[in-house]
């Protein structure tokens, strides 16, 4: 019987480390993942953009070593004391351990090509990016202090999971309290810019993500209020193809514009620019 060639040559089979491969969601493209984080997370198959942290959306968005974190130091409670599968103080805490972050959102100001701003991002590792009272209180206080020190706003919203029913109506109220802080800012002349990234959706995308000035998308990013599956099953009817895409919204007037996330930066800093602020 013949000898394979790794029996003859006395070689074992070589081990490719964990995480050297990305599939891309959008093409299903193997693509070599230190080249993919080098292209900023963008698919050059199909140009999808992948998920980045809320820490390298600060690194591509903001000048180098301008982030001030603001109201780190909030918490989530545990007013229900909501138990599912597990206690949410015990969800709370592992979502802390494995994204590194205390919360879905962080807020703070930097420089964006030397333009002082006022920015939050949500991050869908930490339960989807859904918005508790601690996301709530983290963006309105941004707003707050972006109205007094007369900064542009930036929200990079990437939540897929709306309202967080482990708070129930402590989590629903704060759609209200981000839109109300929004309005008063918008009384004394500010410039919210909303850059929606995939996902965005829920609560978020039903307050908040939707009331910029100027509403900026990643290319291919699913943005609503309930998922495609849901409305089909609800209504029975077939959706119109590229339904709650950023193409499909564009064309719908829903958004202003598509940016491509390396131009993000760019683009941001010129809507400064052309809006006086």
């Amino acid at each position: 019987m013949p000898q394979t060639q790794t029996a003859v040559s006395g070689r074992k089979k070589r081990h490719i480390p964990e995480g050297t491969w990305t599939q891309c969601p959008g093409c299903k493209a193997r693509l070599v993942t230190k080249a993919l984080e080098r292209n900023q997370r963008i698919c050059p198959e199909c140009d999808f953009h992948l998920y980045v942290s809320a820490g390298q959306r600060i690194e591509q968005v903001l000048d180098a070593g301008t982030f001030e974190e603001w109201d780190g130091n909030l918490l989530a409670g545990d007013p229900l004391k909501f138990t599912d599968s597990r206690a949410y103080v015990d969800r709370l805490e592992a979502e802390r351990k494995k994204t590194g972050l205390s919360d879905a959102a962080i807020t703070g100001t930097g420089m964006i090509r030397a333009r002082r701003v006022a920015i939050g991002i949500t991050d869908s590792q930490f339960i989807m990016g859904s918005m508790g009272s601690v996301v709530g209180e983290r963006l309105t206080r941004l707003v707050e202090k972006a109205t007094e020190q007369n900064l542009p706003l930036i929200i990079v919203s990437g939540s897929g999971g709306g309202a967080r029913m482990h708070e129930g109506i402590f989590s629903l109220m704060q759609m209200a309290k981000v839109s109300a802080a929004l309005a008063r800012y918008d009384q004394q002349g500010g410039l919210f810019i909303s850059v929606l990234t995939n996902p965005t959706m829920g609560g978020v995308a039903a307050s908040f993500a939707s009331l910029g000035d100027v509403v900026f998308a990643e290319p291919k990013a699913l943005i609503g209020f309930a998922g495609p599956r849901t409305i089909k099953a609800t209504i029975r009817i077939e959706l119109p193809e590229g339904f709650q895409t950023s193409e499909f919204l564009l064309e719908h007037g829903f958004i202003d514009r598509i940016v491509t996330r390396e131009k993000l930066k760019a683009e941001i800093a010129r809507t400064i620019d052309y809006c006086g602020k």
